[in-house]
């Protein structure tokens, strides 16, 4: 059979993978936090028909291997991390960050996964927990014994908040100062370091925690789980976590969320290559077949 068969079938699936990334890129343009993909080739290994052969001492002049591919294959399918354009909503739950890092979520206490997340679009449950869409908790730095604390001139984010771990983010209704009087929330606001207050009935203004933002040494390497989530892989390296606005992290844009990195213009110059040479590539089987047609009409 002639290689060219093989070669021409390996170019058609490894260019309908490109299609699928290229046409899930175009359908997740306006999908929030998305980060687009991108297909690299490689060639398959090659049939050596002759050996290199260095000069020889009788002066003759070396000659270099004739080798023969076997087609093509997916190298790699990449991740683009890099930022989308921040999109204002003016919704105060709404949170881009503008440089890396990623929002760490949680689906429940039982479930120890972290998820991680560019999609900063959250809401309050009934509890005055800071979750997403799919209910999955915001991580943070919560006060010590989880209780508020009164944000005075003296508070220092260090020593205040414990950063030996995180855990969920919550603006609760109603709150004991320090007589033990009941306190209800009047207003709450979230800076852009991420810190979490809230001003009760008392006039004072109390400390709640603050989110925390993960950063790793290969985001490229996380792995997408859907949802506008990743999670950890072997390759993305452990989790950092930080608060916002420190060791690379960006800083929290209230009142906006980061859109999709998606370039239309580039993904639809994608599509077009990729359908002429999944042409050119069947054009090389149809061609190849009529070889062997005509190789099968000498026995006529």
């Amino acid at each position: 059979m002639l290689k060219s068969l093989y070669s021409g079938v390996s170019g058609m699936k490894s260019l309908q993978t490109k299609m699928d990334v290229v046409s899930n890129n175009i359908a997740n343009v306006n999908t929030f936090g998305f980060k687009a993909g991108r297909v690299r080739f490689q060639d398959l290994m090659s049939q050596t028909e002759a050996s290199a052969q260095g000069p020889t001492v009788t002066g003759a002049g070396g000659v270099n291997a004739r080798q023969v591919g076997l087609g093509v294959k997916v190298g790699a399918i990449d991740t683009f991390t890099g930022n989308g354009t921040p999109q204002p909503t003016g919704r105060p739950l709404d949170f881009a960050i503008d440089a890396g890092g990623y929002f760490v979520l949680q689906k429940d206490g039982k479930d120890e996964t972290k998820y991680y997340t560019r999609d900063g679009g959250f809401t309050l449950d009934s509890t005055g927990t800071l979750t997403n869409a799919d209910g999955y908790k915001v991580m943070g730095y919560q006060t010590d014994d989880k209780k508020p604390i009164l944000n005075d001139k003296d508070f220092n984010p260090d020593e205040k908040l414990k950063k030996n771990g995180v855990s969920e983010i919550k603006i609760e209704n109603t709150i004991k100062d320090k007589d033990g009087n009941d306190i209800n929330l009047v207003n709450y606001s979230i800076d852009s370091t991420g810190l979490v207050t809230g001003k009760y009935s008392d006039d004072n203004t109390y400390i709640l925690g603050q989110i925390s933002i993960a950063t790793f040494s290969n985001p490229d390497g996380l792995e997408k789980v859907g949802g506008n989530n990743f999670v950890q892989s072997g390759n993305s390296g452990d989790p950092t976590m930080v608060r916002a606005g420190e060791d690379g992290s960006g800083r929290l844009v209230q009142g906006t969320l980061e859109g999709s990195n998606v370039d239309l213009a580039n993904e639809f110059t994608e599509m077009i290559i990729a359908s002429r040479a999944y042409q050119a590539n069947s054009r090389s089987i149809t061609t190849s077949d009529e070889m062997l047609q005509e190789l099968i009409n000498l026995k006529r």
